[in-house]
């Protein structure tokens, strides 16, 4: 396991409740089992386990937290709260993390992933739906990484698997009102 170390952090007590209030998810319930760390799929790639992160939240560590790769790579598969004996709602929590991140202005480890996570966004609110190469086109444009994986999305695109023209669904007034309504409330 890995050891969480907070070498000259500076603790903010009040971002637990901030953290609590928003995500609806009561951090304090949690007892350091490790459940959500041995459930977890993307352990892995994380540079926090699940229980780490809860317990670097009920510090108030809230640099070490929102810099994190964690809060981007949490699959939200929800493992982790199914398999809680209290269950904590991991993926709700680093949900909400995200967004503080982003609203923040908060430079993690991760660099592309909170840049995909807008785009993923916007072509959510657009169109009720993603369309896969108008965000991949985006997310080249905007971490200017145009040829990493060229190769991969030319095969994507001959198989067929990129839909050229974007489509909608049919409840794309109720996913529309939805993003609205989320607006409005953060205002």
């Amino acid at each position: 396991m890995k050891c969480v170390s907070l070498p000259g952090s500076e603790l903010e007590p009040a971002f637990a409740g901030q953290v609590t209030e928003q995500s609806g998810v009561d951090i304090n319930r949690c007892y350091q089992c490790l459940t959500c760390t041995l459930s977890c799929p993307s352990v892995f790639a994380m540079d926090h386990y699940p229980h780490q992160l809860v317990r670097l939240l009920q510090l108030g560590a809230k640099k070490e937290v929102l810099q994190s790769a964690t809060i981007w790579v949490c699959a939200s598969c929800e493992t982790c709260v199914t398999r809680c004996p209290n269950e904590i709602d991991i993926p709700r929590l680093m949900d909400t993390l995200r967004q503080m991140a982003i609203r923040e202005g908060v430079s993690g480890k991760e660099k592309t992933a909170p840049v995909y996570h807008r785009v993923f966004l916007k072509s959510v609110r657009q169109r009720g739906k993603p369309y896969e190469l108008g965000m991949l086109i985006e997310l080249k444009l905007r971490t200017r990484d145009f040829f990493s994986d060229l190769s991969m999305g030319l095969k994507m695109l001959l198989k067929g698997k990129l839909s050229l023209l974007p489509g909608r669904i049919k409840g794309y007034r109720e996913i529309s009102n939805i993003f609205r309504r989320s607006v409005e409330g953060q205002d």
